[in-house]
């Protein structure tokens, strides 16, 4: 990977977002003989969505909660990206959703060159190492769940993104592994 050896100190990251509802999603679980468990089912249509950004190195996840997905609100994300690590080369893997385009997008790129895009091919959400942070976070979180207030279930969710380190292996199996330890 030339990122490897021209700036070794780049965070290298996949992001994506996520909708989450009250609506209760379920999973087979184990239960005790006769004491089935009962999924209270929402019947509104209620929502939050989440950006997160997985950083392919430390598996640590980077959250944040958005009424909308839109490019300003991209945009915001990826400023918060930015802070997160300062003077740093990011080169951030991502979709091609609609809003990942446009006006507020091209002027935080143009100002930001330490920030470099790499686009996963179109219709390929199985390469995006974020699925399966969203993935075990909704198995974890929010199948089964037992919530009554969206606020309550958006804060379990995310709090389960910014604590748990997400296993990835995007990265090794790209021969990263092998390369990282010559240059750190």
């Amino acid at each position: 990977m030339d990122v490897v050896q021209e700036a070794p100190s780049t965070v290298i990251l996949a992001e994506d977002e996520a909708s989450l509802y009250l609506q209760t999603t379920v999973q087979s679980v184990w239960a005790p003989v006769g004491q089935t468990p009962i999924v209270r089912a929402d019947p509104g249509r209620i929502k939050t969505n989440f950006y997160g950004t997985l950083n392919l190195c430390t598996g640590k996840e980077l959250a944040m909660r958005a009424d909308k997905m839109n490019a300003l609100t991209s945009a915001a994300h990826l400023m918060q990206i930015l802070q997160a690590y300062p003077d740093r080369p990011i080169l951030l893997f991502w979709d091609r959703a609609p809003w990942h385009r446009g006006a507020a997008i091209r002027r935080v790129l143009e100002a930001n060159p330490r920030l470099e895009v790499t686009w996963f091919p179109v219709a390929t959400p199985e390469l995006n190492p974020q699925e399966h942070v969203w993935k075990a976070t909704r198995r974890a979180v929010s199948h089964n769940h037992t919530q009554a207030r969206l606020p309550e279930l958006a804060d379990a969710f995310e709090h389960h993104l910014t604590t748990t380190t997400f296993d990835s292996s995007f990265l090794k199996q790209y021969g990263y592994a092998s390369l990282c330890p010559m240059f750190t």
